[in-house]
Order: structure tokens, then sequence, then C-alpha cells
């Protein structure tokens, strides 16, 4: 079985103008790392929940993906189609 790439959307509960994007081969414990506040971008809008997340099975095209989704045309994108 292929192991997957995921590049999420997160979604503060909190502050729902609110994203974050990132990668990740755990979406569970990356959730809960971000929730708990382990990590420094998103600890101030706490919880967070997953808006959109898709599995790649090449890390390149996931990594390529997420830098996409960070641009300007990449946030329009998420909004009108994610």
């Amino acid at each position: 079985m292929a192991s997957y790439h995921y590049v999420y959307i997160l979604q503060s509960d909190g502050s729902p103008t609110h994203f974050y994007v990132g990668q990740t081969t755990d979406l569970k414990a990356r959730l809960a790392k971000h929730n708990e506040g382990g990590t420094p971008y998103t600890a101030n809008h706490r919880p967070w929940s997953f808006k959109t997340a898709i599995a790649f099975t090449d890390p390149i095209n996931a990594a390529r993906f997420e830098r996409y989704l960070k641009t300007s045309s990449g946030r329009a994108f998420s909004r009108r189609h994610l």
C-alpha cells in the first residue's frame, strides 16, 4: 500500500477568516499538534479543524501543490474550489 502525503487547509474555529496550509503524512497527529499549540504560526487561533485535505502519492507533487496554495492565485483557487 502506498503512503500518502496530504496537503491540508485548516480553518480556525474561533476566527473563521483565518486559514493555514500545510503538509503531512499523518493528518490526525498534525491536527492534534496544531490544536495543542505546538506550531507557532497557528497557536494564537486555536482550535482548528480541517477545511480540506488532498492526498498525493508523490511527495514532490504534494510540496508543489502546498507552495501553490500559499500564493495569491492559490489562495483564490482554494476560496473558489476547496
